[in-house]
């Protein structure tokens, strides 16, 4: 797995996203878990892609589902990265259905 590095997204004049994405790694990715950190993913494939991000928590001694998102062709989304993703090295793990044309990066807003 890859460690996505983390980008704070500046409160005075942003940041362009995709210009600061990374290929997803066909192994999949890591990204930091918290408060205002999200994951952003294009999908720039003809298919659509599903993003899974581990739940490694538990209520009750049962498991939480891991969260999926599909990303249509040609379209993004942002996955909010929130402490119930933290694994054991506290970061979130991350896993693609597909890589192809697929772009990813870790970002946080700036306060």
């Amino acid at each position: 797995m890859a460690a996505l590095a983390l980008t704070v997204v500046p409160v005075a004049g942003g940041a362009t996203l995709d210009t600061t994405a990374v290929a997803a790694a066909g192994g999949g990715d890591t990204a930091p878990c918290g408060p205002g950190r999200f994951l952003y993913v294009f999908n720039g494939d003809a298919s659509p892609h599903t993003v899974t991000i581990a739940t490694p928590g538990t209520v009750s001694g049962v498991a939480i589902a891991d969260v999926t998102v599909t990303v249509a062709a040609g379209k993004t989304a942002a996955v909010p990265l929130s402490n119930m993703f933290r694994g054991a090295t506290g970061r979130a793990a991350i896993t693609y259905d597909g890589v192809t044309s697929v772009k990813v990066g870790a970002f946080e807003l700036g306060t």
